[in-house]
């Protein structure tokens, strides 16, 4: 019995070193490969004898203290991300951004200053024209028919005259509104032929650009500190790390939604103001001839931090913006993998579901069309690594 006992044990301390690195397999990613052992490679890695599982075993330890190395590094890869994206506009005082003016920003759209145009010749002086007629009639009354001046009162109940004059006027006041009203209302609902198109996503609390014609890439955009605007030249509270950038002379089409409340994309020197609204795609656009930095914010109360979601536009000539897409990444159209269609949204397997077929077909290569003793040639048989149960 004794002997029996001394022979388990024996068989005991023989299986130990291959279950132990049986165990100890997962617990780091292997040096050649960097990255985490598969499922497979645990799997088969008692397969191979004891010498080799301890051999791992041995290997795979230091490479537990890989992610410290990974942390210390990271911060000093991204000043050096920061540092290839180029800006090319600087913040011009009174241009894109609040003033001390009374009234409304400087238009640098066509839409925008017929908008102002609309504010400052026509609603301005028939709102100022009608609130000095009630005050001068209200002062008339107060001075005219109170009970001193008036002691006896009129028992004057009708007057046709007035009747109508002050049913008419309003409607003729009105009638003058609303025509350049619903030109404007046309124009601003009607864009012309996108030559750009930037989706817009609202977060809490900052916002990211994506750009589907330039190869869909995304920009995440943050606001800056107070000294790193200081720093920069820039207005408190409306500079940001990462700009929205477009062409100057293109026509921008801007789709908005939200990933969790409802924002609004708002850039008063453009005259837009759209709500980023989850599930939703809204659409809105501009068209910027000037280059130039233009700045928003979030227009629609969307939690603790609201105040603090600047937009950045820079608009700047093509040839620089083309220079700053390929510094994302991205491919200008015509450049590498392009749409099928101008509009990105017509590549949407949403809208459209015959999008990307033509592309996901792909064409006969040169193989294929060969002679048929090719085609039908045997192929060779390829080793497949065992895998474990």
């Amino acid at each position: 019995m004794k002997q029996y006992k001394i022979l388990l044990m024996a068989l005991a301390a023989a299986m130990l070193p291959g279950v132990a690195a049986h165990a100890q397999a997962p617990v780091g990613p292997s040096p050649a490969a960097g990255s985490i052992s598969t499922p497979e490679a645990v799997g088969t890695a008692p397969l191979a004898g004891t010498a080799s599982a301890v051999a791992t075993t041995n290997s795979a330890a230091p490479a537990a203290t890989a992610p410290d190395v990974s942390k210390t590094a990271a911060p000093a890869a991204k000043p050096a991300a920061a540092a290839a994206t180029p800006q090319f506009e600087q913040p011009e005082p009174g241009i894109g951004q609040p003033t001390d003016r009374i009234g409304i920003q400087p238009q640098v759209t066509d839409i925008g200053k017929e908008a102002l145009w609309f504010h400052d010749a026509l609603l301005m002086p028939i709102i100022t024209a009608i609130s000095l007629l009630v005050l001068a009639l209200l002062l008339y009354v107060i001075a005219r028919y109170n009970r001193r001046s008036n002691p006896n009162p009129s028992r004057t109940s009708h007057n046709t005259l007035i009747e109508v004059i002050w049913t008419l006027v309003p409607v003729l006041i009105l009638l003058i509104i609303a025509v350049p009203s619903i030109k404007l209302l046309a124009r601003q609902y009607n864009p012309p032929k996108a030559d750009l198109t930037v989706k817009v996503i609202g977060h809490q609390w900052y916002w990211s650009y994506q750009y589907p014609d330039n190869g869909d890439f995304e920009v995440v955009s943050n606001i800056l500190t107070d000294a790193q605007d200081k720093a920069k030249g820039e207005p408190r509270l409306l500079g940001v790390d990462e700009r929205l950038v477009v062409p100057a002379g293109a026509v921008v089409k801007v789709i908005t939604t939200s990933d969790d409340v409802i924002h609004s994309f708002a850039v008063p020197a453009f005259w837009v103001k759209m709500d980023a609204v989850p599930g939703r795609l809204n659409e809105t656009w501009f068209k910027v001839d000037r280059p130039g930095l233009y700045y928003g914010q979030c227009s629609e109360l969307c939690g603790a931090r609201h105040a603090y979601m600047p937009i950045a536009v820079e608009v700047v000539p093509p040839a620089d913006f083309a220079a700053w897409v390929k510094a994302k990444g991205g491919t200008m159209p015509g450049q590498g993998a392009a749409p099928a269609s101008s509009d990105a949204t017509a590549n949407s397997p949403v809208s459209n579901p015959h999008a990307g077929t033509s592309a996901a077909t792909p064409e006969p290569s040169a193989a294929a069309t060969g002679p048929t003793e090719n085609a039908s040639a045997p192929v060779a048989p390829t080793a497949q690594p065992a895998t474990a149960n």
